[in-house]
């Protein structure tokens, strides 16, 4: 029964050391380096909360009116007074009791604290109140970081670092490995806000008008008050917009009725973005196309045209994106589309890359600590324990066999402060041992046997082991919950380093004393 014991350990121990060692070879490949031991960017960003204040307030003022039609009074007119501020005005005695209504109903449906409203003779002031502005300025970081996060992974970035910096409009963003930093600083930034819009000079859609001035010229210089001048997103050797197009200032639909975008090819395989609707989204564009056969419709990006084509039949719930696209900017354009819109601009306030000498420095003076430091816990083992010391010793190499490979198998990235951990957990596993073979000598001076004094140690110490390791564990699950990049790193290593030192010093430590006993027969001396 004891052989059979002895062998199911021992196949045990073999199978989960040969699964660690196959899941991290080989070793430079299987284990992700973190920022500090690679490189990368490390980028501090801004976002602009303001514009989201800005955008909150045109979508409610659109809200109100709205509201208004709704209540047959269209001869209400509003106009924004400041970023956080609009008024309406065309309020007369005959409609003030419906207005009140409408005002309570505006009020409700976008939080009766959102805003203060004061009337004065025919006009009504709206001011959104501070604890509103707050909540948008708190929920567009929030926004922000998520969709960020959602581009950095779509880009395909392994372990990123993502993060708000404390309490601020401030985000920490660490890229470990990325060579194509252009490409990522242009994928972050894109706010991709995508709109389409029917034109209404050229009406028929196609390219634009040279000038400004060309596009005023049609209107007789006065621009109708549904109507807006955007450029076109093709720029001269100057930077200059190439076209400019009439566009009604209210968009058919926007990127948020979008449900999915991807690259494709076009009619002469051209890159192109395919994309397509959601269920609300395609009953309005069929519905806006549908009506507007002949006229053109102009998909917008970020303010600007990208083009503008003719309609020509109704189309539901697809369609796609043309311009002059190479094939890599109609993979990011696709990235941020599915990804989403910006809810507010990004301003950049620190960029540093972090080059791979330092990553190599890194990563050798922390191998060249870890060697050192696992030579002399050999050295100082073999000298106090003597040959039981070699039990040690191979608890220990198996220890760390084991580290790497749940690194490797987890997918877990080795930073500087993670290599910390592994040593630590190299120390936490001696401690282990000296405290098992402490207890044998002690039982073995009060005149046990042999085979009784290991009986006696691993009992008597278990508990001591597992009070040590299961405290620190707790601790690094806390650090891992609340801490955030390099201390996240070091409680996974040292996590998976307590499990693993667990292991080897009571079971496999043990089976090697069995082991050893098994095939020694009765036992006089130990070594230790």
């Amino acid at each position: 029964m004891k052989n059979r014991s002895l062998l199911v350990r021992g196949l045990v121990i073999l199978g989960l050391v040969v699964l660690a060692a196959f899941s991290a070879h080989p070793l430079d490949e299987r284990i992700k380096l973190g920022l500090d031991l690679q490189g990368g960017m490390h980028l501090v960003l801004q976002v602009q909360t303001a514009d989201a204040v800005d955008s909150e307030t045109d979508k409610d003022m659109t809200r109100l009116l709205d509201v208004a039609e709704e209540r047959d009074l269209a001869n209400l007119e509003a106009r924004k007074t400041g970023p956080q501020s609009f008024e309406v005005t065309g309020v007369d005695r005959a409609t003030q009791d419906v207005l009140v209504d409408i005002v309570k109903d505006f009020r409700n449906s976008v939080g009766a604290e959102s805003w203060d409203s004061r009337r004065s003779a025919n006009t009504v002031r709206f001011d959104m109140t501070g604890a509103s502005v707050k909540d948008i300025e708190r929920l567009s970081v929030r926004q922000a970081l998520e969709t960020i996060r959602n581009r950095v992974d779509a880009f395909g970035v392994s372990e990123p670092v993502i993060q708000p910096l404390g309490d601020s409009d401030r985000l920490v963003v660490q890229l470990p490995g990325v060579d194509d930093q252009d490409r990522v600083r242009d994928l972050i930034k894109r706010t991709a806000f995508l709109e389409f819009r029917l034109t209404d000079f050229p009406r028929s859609g196609g390219g634009g008008a040279p000038t400004r001035e060309a596009v005023l010229a049609n209107y007789g210089g006065t621009l109708p008050s549904n109507v807006e001048i955007l450029e076109g997103s093709e720029r001269d050797e100057r930077g200059r917009a190439r076209e400019y197009f009439a566009v009604e200032a209210t968009s058919v639909v926007t990127g948020r009725d979008l449900k999915n975008a991807r690259p494709s090819l076009g009619q002469f395989n051209e890159p192109v973005v395919n994309f397509t609707f959601n269920a609300e989204g395609a009953d309005r564009f069929g519905e806006a196309t549908g009506n507007n056969v002949g006229r053109g419709l102009a998909i917008i990006l970020d303010n600007k045209v990208v083009t503008a084509p003719v309609i020509n039949s109704r189309i539901s719930d697809s369609g796609i994106i043309e311009g002059n696209f190479t094939q890599q900017e109609v993979e990011d354009l696709s990235t941020v589309l599915r990804t989403g819109a910006l809810p507010a601009g990004i301003t950049y306030l620190e960029e540093r890359t972090v080059g791979p000498s330092l990553g190599r420095d890194s990563i050798e003076q922390g191998l060249r600590a870890g060697l050192v430091g696992f030579g002399l816990v050999i050295l100082i083992m073999f000298v106090v324990y003597r040959f039981t010391g070699i039990n040690a010793i191979v608890a220990l190499v198996l220890d760390v066999v084991l580290v790497f490979g749940a690194l490797a198998y987890f997918g877990a990235t080795l930073t500087l402060p993670g290599i910390a951990g592994i040593i630590l957990t190299v120390g936490m596993a001696v401690d282990a041992n000296v405290l098992v073979f402490e207890r044998i000598r002690e039982e073995l001076r009060v005149g046990r046997t042999v085979r009784s004094a290991v009986d006696a140690g691993f009992s008597k110490a278990l508990s001591s082991v597992l009070d040590a390791n299961i405290t620190t564990l707790i601790a690094s699950l806390f650090l891992f919950q609340f801490g955030t990049g390099p201390i996240r790193g070091f409680a996974v290593t040292l996590s998976i380093g307590i499990l693993a030192s667990v292991f080897t010093a009571v079971i496999v430590s043990r089976w090697i004393f069995d082991l050893i006993f098994s095939r020694r027969g009765r036992v006089e001396r130990l070594s230790i």
